[in-house]
């Protein structure tokens, strides 16, 4: 976990692997039409050699031709522009990377946002909620800087993505009233854009789960570009990182954090939930503000976040959940803020 500290290291921007563009997909020979574009509606059969028109290109393995998607095709994808929330891209968007353990692929979590300060380190992570606000941890954004969001950011070490990433500047923000700095009781702020992020295939909302929404025995998602370990030895990796993470009940992450410093005392406060304790598997430093994903029930590839990452003891130990922020806890101050501002809450419903 990470000791709650300021987060901050240089993220150069932007992300890279030109294998395959929005429209153009790697997919079997027979289904690519002789002009050149993906068969959708399963009629025809072709043998073909190379379909490749010049404004098409793509990295494909040998038993794969490189074809155009149509614009009326683009349903097949299900993070395109104006897509419902909460959709994860598994294989990545426009291409895989083959990335495995802990690396995502590029936008396998179009939701994911990098909060970076004026000078364009990198501050926090954060969620899209809605085209115009962003989702963080209180902590990340109490001081009084101007701070910019990026959405569609994947590798922090190029600028050589075709999906482009998109900066915004925050407006204005709010953090929530009752937020306690030092124990982090309602760690949780929105970010409000200057403008609204242009949704694409790797850049999408998160669905938020109802007040009453209970957990049980499910396996979820942080993601972030934190550390890799707690301590100096711990290092940062310019790509983005997924953890799968179970759920703690309650009671149990309670009784195995006063094992920890916290000792026989410490109140778990409602605000907060808990997921992790497995060794090595775990948020870390850097990883502040960013997104618990858990699967929606009968929806493939659909989530909502049940989380913001916000506090832990060290990172990756045994029998020591890290804690986050409880959404469903916070969802009705959550939705008071979004009305405020005259913002459409249906945006995150599911």
């Amino acid at each position: 976990m990470w000791s709650v500290l300021v987060f901050v290291f240089l993220f150069v921007i932007s992300a890279s692997f030109s294998q395959e563009t929005t429209f153009c997909k790697c997919v079997n020979s027979y289904l690519c039409r002789k002009n050149g574009t993906i068969i959708t509606d399963g009629g025809g059969e072709f043998i073909i050699t190379e379909r490749i028109k010049e404004t098409c290109r793509c990295n494909c393995p040998n038993d794969l031709v490189c074809c155009r998607l149509e614009s009326g095709d683009m349903s097949i994808d299900p993070a395109q522009p104006g897509s419902k929330c909460g959709f994860r891209n598994p294989d990545g968007t426009g291409f895989k990377i083959g990335a495995n353990g802990e690396g995502a692929n590029f936008g396998e979590f179009p939701w994911m946002m990098g909060i970076l300060t004026e000078s364009g380190g990198y501050r926090c992570g954060g969620s899209l909620i809605h085209p115009s606000v962003v989702l963080t941890a209180a902590h990340c954004v109490v001081s009084k800087s101007t701070y910019i969001v990026r959405a569609g950011e994947w590798d922090s070490s190029n600028t050589k993505e075709i999906l482009k990433h998109q900066d915004r500047t925050v407006s204005s923000k709010k953090i929530h009233e009752d937020y306690i700095p030092g124990i982090y009781h309602n760690d949780i702020a929105l970010l409000f854009l200057n403008e609204p992020f242009k949704l694409d295939s790797h850049i999408n909302v998160t669905c938020l789960p109802p007040s009453n929404a209970s957990f049980e025995n499910v396996r979820c998602v942080a993601t972030g570009w934190g550390k890799d370990k707690f301590g100096s030895t711990g290092k940062y990796d310019p790509l983005l990182k997924k953890i799968e993470l179970p759920l703690v009940q309650r009671n149990t992450c309670q009784e195995n954090l006063r094992a920890t410093r916290l000792r026989r005392y410490f109140y778990l406060h409602p605000s907060f939930l808990c997921a992790g304790g497995e060794k090595d598997k775990d948020a870390c430093i850097g990883d502040g503000g960013g997104p618990l994903v858990c699967p929606i029930n009968g929806q493939e590839n659909k989530y909502y976040q049940i989380g913001v990452v916000s506090w832990g003891i060290e990172c990756g130990q045994e029998n020591v959940p890290a804690v986050y922020s409880n959404i469903p806890f916070l969802r009705q101050w959550i939705d008071k803020q979004m009305q405020d501002k005259n913002l459409d809450i249906s945006v995150y419903q599911y």
